[in-house]
């Protein structure tokens, strides 16, 4: 039988969608807009302590598109504090006039590979990418995606070596953009519809289009890989939070 990969599992993630209603947004009062961007800088700034303190990341975008107007993006140890934070929001003023699209959850994954000769609960390097410090980039893609179990394309009745020598492949294209593009690549069998979520930073949106685009000639892609919606955002201060409301 083929032999499954084991994976090095860090900090769990959950991207959390939001579309505004606009039309309630704007008939609301001055006061009631004022409370619920308020609280809501409130509850960031929590969320920011939170990564001064090194137990967990934050990220705020506006995102581009009908999918959502908003991504709020953040890693925690446990699924219960990803749950904590998720009700949190819900229960703020600014949660009445918004909408959840779509949400992904997932955990921050690694092959054990990564980690030969080393002890991956001390290492420094394999600790930082298992509990990652989101980018302060300018832009972020996400997107979730499966391996195709089809006829011949069947990813998991390969071997172990066969796929480790696509991965491998696949790797070094990715390396080619390292200074222009970040990842983290998330896990989710069992805990959301995809297999997978990715998650780019990159200061310049086209070099998504770029690396993306050349990553589908690789073997592991034009053959085995199956890719949910793409979501596009731009990073935002929580600062900016009345800006961005602004009617």
């Amino acid at each position: 039988m083929p032999e499954a990969v084991e994976t090095l599992d860090g900090w769990y993630m959950l991207h959390d969608f939001r579309q505004v209603d606009w039309t309630a947004w704007k008939k609301a009062s001055t006061e009631e807009r004022e409370q619920a961007i308020s609280e809501l800088n409130h509850l960031m700034a929590s969320w920011q302590d939170v990564e001064s303190d090194k137990q967990g990341s934050f990220g705020f975008y506006t995102v581009v598109g009908h999918k959502a107007d908003l991504l709020f993006l953040n890693v925690r140890p446990t699924m219960e504090e990803l749950t904590e934070l998720e009700t949190a929001l819900n229960k703020t003023k600014m949660a009445e006039f918004f909408t959840q699209p779509y949400s992904y959850v997932s955990v921050v994954e690694l092959s054990t590979y990564m980690a030969q000769g080393k002890d991956p609960n001390t290492d420094p390097e394999i600790q930082a990418r298992l509990k990652p410090i989101l980018p302060k980039w300018n832009h972020v893609c996400f997107y979730p995606m499966d391996k195709r179990r089809d006829g011949d394309d069947n990813w998991y009745m390969m071997s172990k070596e066969d796929r480790g020598k696509l991965m491998y492949t696949h790797g070094m294209t990715g390396r080619k953009y390292a200074g222009h593009v970040r990842q983290i690549i998330t896990g989710s069998q069992g805990l959301d519809d995809w297999e997978w979520g990715v998650t780019l930073f990159a200061h310049d949106t086209l070099q998504f289009k770029k690396l993306i685009y050349e990553m589908r000639f690789d073997e592991v892609s034009a053959r085995f890989a199956e890719f949910g919606s793409f979501y596009i955002g731009h990073r935002k201060e929580r600062e900016e939070l009345e800006k961005v409301m602004h009617v």
